[in-house]
């Protein structure tokens, strides 16, 4: 086991769940000096709200995480990031919706406030890293760059919602959970007498609850939502009527309110003329897509043809394909094989064997 040496300091984001509980006991057992925090995040002042709501980051959350603290014998503190959240997680959530895009909210509160703003905050009150309780690990490679190794357990890998950590973060960044699978982390959490070791893990976005994502950027932004308009087959033709673009999302099919009696799915979402393109199964695969907004981690950067594993969504196994520099800040994927429902808005992250490569946001198929 690595011991820590001279009593290094870290952070935990501490979620009142299981993981990162353990990742606390983990890196005290470690011989680190362990400071717990949790990241009060949700909006909503009213305490019933918060207890009922936010997943990682209600009330509920925050009374685990204290309780897990007492039973560890670590300091515990709850850091107030409601706006840093509000900016870069809610706002830009609503944003790329608006625009005919599906995000990726968990990616954004990673790198925004879990790691830029929480490890600020860290090392200004003396700390050397932060730690979480994802599936993950963090490795520095013999070409001096740090990058993310899949989790021992593949069911649990959570490597494609942290790839655009920067190099800076994960320098300062440990992950001990990543070496487990989640039964032997929940066996650990029983063992050493957690009340949270068969907790649920928490699925939905934290700040929409009811998943109703539609009825929350009504809500947000009132008459800025596009209001209902044509479907559209792929040559054009008007099908009937839509809800509204931020009703849908790429290779769509239930909830669409309109039958043919055969299967069809959304293919494209065009905001500049509030169509929602409609096709057969056939119609939502595709052999490319392009992505901007690019991070780097195994690599430093892809300035030839190179043969990767590619994820277009957290689910998605990987595909192979060959990545080729398109512009200063966009890269196209060549797959050997078509993908389905390639999204615009959402992560294309790529592997290295177990190791992330780097990755970007899908602008187009």
């Amino acid at each position: 086991m690595i011991q820590a040496e001279n009593k290094k300091k870290v952070v935990v984001g501490m979620s009142g769940g299981v993981d990162s509980s353990v990742a606390a006991w983990l890196l005290k057992k470690q011989g680190y000096d362990v400071i717990g925090v949790t990241m009060q995040i949700w909006q909503d002042e009213e305490e019933t709200a918060q207890q009922e709501n936010g997943g990682c980051c209600g009330l509920s959350a925050v009374d685990d995480a204290r309780r897990v603290a007492w039973q560890l014998e670590i300091p515990y503190y709850v850091m107030n990031f409601k706006k840093e959240f509000r900016d870069n997680v809610m706002d830009y959530f609503v944003g790329e919706y608006l625009c005919g895009r599906t995000p990726n909210p968990c990616i954004a509160c990673n790198r925004y406030v879990k790691w830029e703003s929480l490890l600020k905050r860290s090392l200004d009150i003396g700390a050397d890293y932060i730690a979480t309780g994802h599936y993950a690990r963090v490795e520095q490679l013999p070409n001096g760059r740090y990058s993310l190794k899949k989790s021992a357990t593949a069911a649990k890998d959570q490597t494609y919602a942290l790839y655009n950590l920067t190099q800076e973060q994960l320098s300062h960044t440990l992950m001990p959970v990543g070496e487990y699978t989640k039964d032997q982390i929940r066996q650990i959490a029983e063992d050493i007498g957690l009340q949270v070791a068969h907790k649920a893990d928490s699925q939905e976005i934290c700040f929409i609850p009811d998943n109703d994502y539609a009825g929350f950027i009504d809500r947000e932004c009132g008459e800025m939502v596009p209001p209902p308009g044509n479907f559209v087959s792929v040559d054009g033709e008007i099908l009937g009527r839509h809800k509204g673009i931020t009703h849908y999302t790429i290779g769509q099919r239930k909830g669409l309110g309109i039958a043919f009696g055969y299967p069809v799915f959304v293919t494209e979402i065009r905001p500049e003329t509030n169509e929602v393109v409609l096709g057969s199964d056939k119609d939502v695969y595709t052999n490319r897509l392009y992505a901007n907004q690019l991070n780097f981690m195994a690599l430093s950067d892809i300035e030839e043809p190179v043969r990767l594993k590619a994820k277009i969504r957290y689910s998605h196994a990987g595909s192979c394909c060959t990545v080729r520099r398109t512009g200063a800040d966009e890269i196209c994927c060549e797959f050997e094989e078509p993908v389905r429902a390639v999204t615009p808005g959402q992560a294309v992250v790529l592997y290295d064997g177990d190791y992330v490569a780097g990755g970007g946001v899908i602008t187009h198929a």
